[in-house]
């Protein structure tokens, strides 16, 4: 059998593999997604936004909508791009012929390749990267200045760089190695390294960014863990991250899951918001972790990816596209500028599918902060005073909103805090 031959029947069995990972894959998602996503946000009611005179003041909502377009229109305009970027270098020979210029094997083209096209990521969005930060800097949202800034973006670079060149490493050490049957070995090893990744993060990539310390002893940090008590969630502590060094903004988080779960509160809540806000806040975060959110959305992520490998495998099957791009087959390092094309645009589809569940497991969490506190009036004020340190849109577009938006409106939160007030009783 000559090398075309073989090169064919490869192709054709990978193809046949990745339509089993993709059917598997979905399938598993949808499954699992309708079962653990809340996607009724209030059971038995209909939450409704607000209107926005009721919360605002007119030249708060003024300023509020023209901030927001701006970033908006440069947020959109820097995702094109960059996605029109990979997208010349993928779909052309520009990339593959920078790729085949590096020196040494294929697993150390793969690795120089990888940070090269990531280099080239930053370089082109950067100078619209550098309107938002003057934007920040002028509104108020950030007092930092550009040297730490420019520090922050090459860390960034350098963290997705590492991440990705991991990935990309393992994708193409498996074809090389199961030519005929990668896209399932792929999707395996795919889904392993997101739970990794996601467990790791905190303790790995965020230390990076923020220091951290315990919140100090006294009544906020008695009540807090008497909330945790509440919520049924265990917690080791509450850090405090030194964010006011980077933004203004109002924040917390969990993330990590197991042993790396962390609940992390900016400097600046505990600065400018008073104790029931600080705890309204807080109470949402510690509902992600009773409902075990980010293992939850890691899990989905994982299967997410490997759906994402078995449509790559069929892509990657087509020797036109792979042509087109100037590699030879799916095990030749000149193929990355494809991926990077590839995962840009999966990435971009995806991003509805990704936030409609983080919308849904938004409102739950405020459900949760709501049912604990019993305090709907605090947590309104707590998300009156988030949304203007932010200047967020409190009626974004609605396509914005369906594709981007990861929470709710704070109109729409207001509007469940509000309901929520006509009904105590409203179930968790």
């Amino acid at each position: 059998m000559s090398d075309q031959a073989r090169a064919e029947e490869s192709a054709r069995a990978s193809t046949r593999v990745s339509l089993v990972v993709v059917v598997v894959a979905g399938l598993l998602f949808a499954v699992l997604a309708g079962i653990l996503i809340p996607w009724h946000w209030l059971p038995g009611q209909h939450v409704r936004a607000v209107p926005a005179r009721s919360v605002f003041t007119a030249a708060q909502i003024d300023r509020a909508e023209h901030v927001s377009a701006m970033f908006r229109y440069s947020g959109w305009a820097n995702l094109a791009i960059g996605t029109g970027v990979a997208l010349l270098l993928g779909l052309t020979r520009l990339g593959s012929s920078m790729i085949a210029r590096l020196p040494g094997r294929w697993w150390l083209q793969v690795l120089l390749g990888t940070v090269l096209l990531v280099v080239v990521s930053l370089v082109v969005q950067l100078p619209l990267a550098a309107f938002g930060h003057h934007a920040d800097r002028r509104y108020d949202l950030s007092g930092q200045s550009w040297g730490p800034w420019l520090y922050d973006q090459v860390i960034s670079a350098v963290v997705t760089a590492v991440f990705t060149g991991i990935g990309l490493l393992v994708l193409l050490a498996i074809v090389r190695r199961a030519p005929r049957s990668w896209p399932v070995w792929a999707a395996g090893a795919g889904a392993a390294l997101t739970m990794l990744g996601s467990f790791v993060y905190p303790v790995v990539v965020e230390p990076l960014f923020n220091n951290f310390s315990s919140m100090p002893a006294g009544p906020l940090r008695t009540d807090i863990f008497r909330l945790a008590a509440a919520e049924h969630v265990h917690i080791d502590d509450v850090l405090v991250a030194d964010a006011s060094k980077r933004t203004t903004t109002l924040n917390a988080y969990v993330s990590g899951f197991g042993s790396t779960r962390r609940v992390v509160v900016y400097d600046t809540v505990l600065k400018d918001l008073s104790n029931p806000e600080i705890e309204s806040i807080v109470a949402h975060e510690l509902g992600h972790a009773k409902h075990q959110d980010v293992l939850v959305g890691t899990v989905l992520g994982a299967l997410g990816g490997a759906f994402g490998i078995g449509l790559l495998g069929l892509l990657l099957a087509d020797q036109r596209l792979l042509r087109r791009s100037g590699a030879r087959d799916a095990a030749d390092p000149r193929v990355l500028p494809l991926l990077f094309a590839l995962i840009a645009v999966g990435t971009f589809l995806a991003s509805p599918i990704e936030n409609t569940m983080s919308r849904a497991v938004e409102a739950r969490a405020d459900r949760t902060a709501l049912t604990v506190t019993h305090d709907p009036v605090t947590f309104e004020e707590m998300q009156k005073q988030l949304s203007l340190r932010s200047l967020a849109d409190p009626t974004p577009p609605r396509i914005s909103q369906f594709w981007f938006g990861s929470h709710p409106t704070v109109l729409q939160r207001i509007g469940m805090a509000r309901l929520f007030a006509e009904n105590q009783d409203e179930p968790r």
